[in-house]
């Protein structure tokens, strides 16, 4: 399965951007998606997942209240809203999947950069 991530920007603090993940060849269906971001010199930090078929999320706690993680079935897409842009929120942001019953995630988009300016 290829990922593919979009919607990354230059944003100002407090800004807002909608980064879209869609996968080709097949649908979504029985994965978990999730977004991650990696900043330079830090660990790669998991923001939030949706369980495809169920619509359970999970959003971190350094971005809850202001990311939002989502589905739409009939585009075959994940979202991730990201409001209230803080400097700190500049990382490349990736989307990865993984089948449900497994623990990690075998599939990896590119990443889209979002870059939050002061």
């Amino acid at each position: 399965v290829q990922l593919q991530a979009s919607g990354g920007g230059l944003v100002q603090v407090g800004g807002s951007l909608r980064l879209s993940c869609v996968p080709s060849g097949r649908t979504f269906s029985m994965f978990e998606v999730a977004w991650f971001r990696r900043v330079p010199g830090k660990e790669r930090e998991r923001v939030a997942g949706i369980d495809w078929t169920g619509g359970s999320t999970y959003v971190a706690d350094s971005v809850k209240g202001r990311f939002t993680i989502s589905r739409d079935t009939a585009k075959n897409t994940v979202y991730l809203q990201v409001n209230s842009l803080k400097p700190e929120d500049t990382a490349i942001y990736y989307c990865a999947a993984k089948w449900i019953t497994k623990r990690d995630y075998d599939f990896w988009g590119r990443g889209t950069q979002v870059t939050v300016s002061s």
